[in-house]
């Protein structure tokens, strides 16, 4: 595990972090269950106050692993940790699937979460991001809701979250569009809760001072505010239907061709 997601833990505040720097720390299957594995055992650890989680290199995340989208072109595989052999359907993780647990997991962590993000939160990598109470942004820092690229739809607990922070007309078009945005645009949208010289300093800073508040009333603070939300069970699920609709039809693989082959994609109409 520990050659994806480094852990320490000191005063509180644990400093989780993506170490796949050569890969700009990209979601491979290893990724995956240590993601689940990292926020499943600090979720017991009781001496954590706060987190901040973060990724080595020049990227925070750039999304779903290249081999796994080679993997669809090649083979008709659907890229997802575990291949075929996972229902994305089945809720293995109370109300998520497994590839959600990977972000789910921190939003339902019982203490704050603050994401420091530099260079590219892309696909996968940005849904990661949404999973933390908090977004420190690096000016030069870029964002896309990118899974259209690849004929699929964001499937990795982003759309619950995304409902609750993003004007409507705004999730639809960077969710069709696929768009690369700015770390100035992400602040404009209600995606960045900071933009930072430093993103990392300044997230221990803020973690170092929430450990330093009662830790019971930032649990109750975290459950509270996490109650505010509608049910989102019913869009977790929506999520993974979609997605397992989708994964495999001749249209996803043309779009995953087109991206590797570097040209125009061939789609087929639908009805």
């Amino acid at each position: 595990m520990e050659d994806r997601v480094k852990v320490t833990i000191s005063e509180g505040v644990a400093d989780v972090r993506l170490v796949r720097a050569d890969k700009m720390n990209a979601l491979d299957a290893a990724m995956f269950e240590a993601l689940v594995a990292t926020s499943s055992r600090l979720a017991q650890e009781r001496g954590v106050r706060a987190v901040v989680l973060s990724g080595e290199g020049r990227a925070f995340c750039a999304g779903l692993d290249m081999g796994r989208f080679a993997a669809m072109k090649e083979e008709g595989g659907n890229g997802i940790a575990g291949g075929e052999k996972r229902d994305l359907s089945a809720r293995t993780h109370g109300k998520a699937n497994f590839p959600q647990a990977a972000v789910w997991g921190w939003r339902q962590l019982p203490v704050p979460v603050i994401a420091a993000i530099q260079g590219v939160a892309f696909g996968g990598g940005f849904q990661l991001a949404l999973g933390a109470d908090m977004r420190f942004l690096a000016p030069d820092a870029w964002m896309s809701i990118m899974e259209i690229k690849w004929g699929l739809v964001p499937d990795m607990a982003g759309t619950p979250i995304l409902a609750s922070l993003v004007r409507d007309d705004i999730l639809r078009e960077l969710t069709y569009t696929g768009r690369i945005f700015s770390a100035q645009e992400a602040l404009s949208y209600g995606l960045a809760t900071r933009i930072c010289d430093d993103p990392r300093a300044a997230a221990f800073e803020l973690a170092r001072e929430i450990a330093g508040k009662s830790p019971d009333a930032i649990r109750a603070c975290k459950r509270m505010l996490n109650n505010l939300s509608v049910d989102p069970g019913p869009a977790l699920l929506a999520e993974s239907v979609e997605q397992m609709k989708l994964m495999g039809s001749p249209n996803q693989l043309e779009a995953v061709s087109a991206n590797i082959d570097k040209r125009a994609p061939r789609f087929a109409d639908v009805g």
